[in-house]
């Protein structure tokens, strides 16, 4: 509907309805028609996927691994679609906005699941540094990605992005 009759124009009603759902059962899930976009449905398959990670395995070893994983067992049609959603996220200006929430909540997930990995409180400085760090790269390596997608692969950025983190940064 977003890419018919672009953001703005569609509404919840008409989401509710194509979705065979009230309006109010819609709120029940979704707070915001921005939370329908923003919402990462790929979120708890890494999580998993980073837990079964071996112990001896580095934090950021066990990052890329769980997302290659993830991405790799990926039908092309759903990542089209995540990258559909991302560009929505890019060019909206209120989405960007709300992606201002959503990175927060996100940097809060990676803190609870590197210091569970870690055996680390998750409010460590230490911990919460290397979330939004893991943050930060895979921000930059996602937006490389999906304003030239003919030159560069989003899962290999992002890859590419933490492997660098792992590295170190350096230049």
């Amino acid at each position: 509907m977003f890419a018919k009759q672009g953001y703005g124009a569609t509404t919840v009603e008409q989401i509710a309805a194509a979705a065979e759902v009230s309006p109010s059962t819609f709120f029940r899930y979704f707070q915001t028609k921005e939370a329908v976009v923003l919402y990462d449905s790929l979120d708890p398959i890494i999580l998993e996927a980073f837990k079964a990670q071996p112990a001896d395995v580095s934090v950021i070893r066990a990052l890329r691994n769980a997302s290659m994983q993830t991405f790799r067992d990926l039908p092309s049609e759903r990542l089209a679609l995540e990258m559909k959603r991302f560009e929505l996220v890019r060019t909206i200006p209120e989405l960007r906005a709300t992606m201002l929430d959503e990175m927060i909540r996100n940097i809060d997930m990676l803190a609870d699941m590197i210091a569970e990995r870690a055996d680390k409180d998750p409010n460590d400085l230490a911990v919460r540094n290397l979330a939004g760090a893991i943050m930060g790269v895979g921000m930059a390596a996602l937006l490389q990605a999906y304003m030239r997608p003919k030159e560069i692969n989003s899962v290999q950025a992002f890859d590419a992005a933490l492997a660098r983190l792992e590295l170190g940064l350096s230049l």
